[in-house]
């Protein structure tokens, strides 16, 4: 039974149930009670089985929408298969591109980290050079300001280096957002 038919029938009954409301008042008043009841009854399970149907109802046109929203969506990727193929070399290539950026940022990782170890192996030997050549001074007889005056220029030199790197660091940053 199609949801329609269902609907039909039941306001065929809804009709019957009127007719024999008015029918009642010809019964004798004990039995009209009882009848009053029983149509009272048929109206609830009429009025339950319409909500179960509309339920129903909504449920199926729902299914038939979806139903025809997914065969849309089906056409659409069909269209789209082609161009995912295409989608999907992109997507490789950049894959390897990445891949490649890793590797060559990890050599330069590493590069770095060298030089830095290398630089840190440096200044230990300058120190050990620089207590030696203090000890050479004190036993040749250096004056202590020449040894002051050593001492300022190392000095000096550090603020040099620390003003280098922060120009190099400058002119790096402006050729990054400029370039």
């Amino acid at each position: 039974m199609q949801a329609s038919e269902l609907f039909l029938v039941l306001d065929e009954l809804s009709r019957q149930l009127n007719i024999m409301d008015s029918l009642v008042d010809r019964e004798t008043p004990a039995q009209r009670e009882m009848w009053r009841r029983k149509i009272k009854e048929l109206r609830d399970d009429a009025a339950a089985v319409r909500r179960q149907g509309q339920h129903y109802d909504r449920l199926m046109s729902a299914g038939f929408r979806q139903e025809r929203e997914r065969n849309e969506l089906m056409a659409r990727r069909r269209r789209r298969d082609a161009a995912r193929e295409n989608d999907e070399s992109n997507l490789a290539d950049e894959s390897t591109s990445l891949d490649q950026s890793r590797i060559m940022m990890n050599d330069l990782l590493a590069s770095g980290s060298a030089s830095l170890n290398s630089l840190v192996e440096q200044r230990r030997r300058l120190k050990g050079a620089k207590r030696m050549v203090l000890d050479i001074g004190n036993r040749l007889g250096l004056s202590n300001s020449t040894m002051r005056m050593i001492e300022q220029r190392d000095a000096t030199d550090f603020y040099i280096v620390i003003g280098g790197m922060a120009i190099t660091v400058i002119v790096l940053y402006v050729c990054w957002f400029l370039f």
